[in-house]
């Protein structure tokens, strides 16, 4: 996939609009807060993870945060399972640097991590490793259909 077809999936939503793309690399959390002039908080990475019934899931959670196991655990009843970069690209249609929660499948899950819920506007990636989308979380949830969890921690 790519940013045309991010794209072409918010465009329904009208929001194809707010997708920034940069002549710089946008794949890492510092990076892209870096790329856009924001604190790297407010950029919305998104994680992806094997389920128990082998299905992904991919969480949608600010920049400063990491899975809280236990939040974790008591949320999905496992252990978080990262996919690989191979698997990610497989499952979702986006390489690492990329990856976003814009897909619409039957075997992947949109979790949108409560840590977001601070910040008007976040921005998720765009579809490659050079490209970010500026929403707010209502805009975010209404696109994906994600629903809310707490599954990370702020870091300190």
């Amino acid at each position: 996939m790519s940013v045309a077809a991010v794209r072409a999936f918010l465009a329904p939503f009208g929001l194809s609009d707010r997708i920034r793309t940069f002549d710089v690399s946008s794949a890492t959390v510092s990076l892209a807060a870096q790329a856009l002039g924001v604190e790297e908080a407010r950029i919305a990475k998104t994680l992806a993870f094997r389920k128990k019934d082998g299905s992904t899931l991919l969480v949608c959670t600010a920049g400063d945060t990491k899975v809280d196991n236990k939040c974790y655990k008591a949320e999905f009843g496992m252990k978080a399972r990262m996919l690989s970069g191979e698997e990610a690209l497989l499952e979702t249609g986006f390489a690492i640097g990329g990856v976003c929660p814009f897909v619409k499948a039957e075997h992947i899950d949109i979790v949108l991590d409560r840590s977001l819920e601070r910040f008007d506007t976040i921005y998720p990636a765009a579809g490659d490793s050079t490209s970010a989308v500026i929403l707010s979380c209502e805009e975010l949830e209404k696109v994906t259909g994600g629903r809310w969890a707490t599954v990370c921690t702020v870091l300190q």
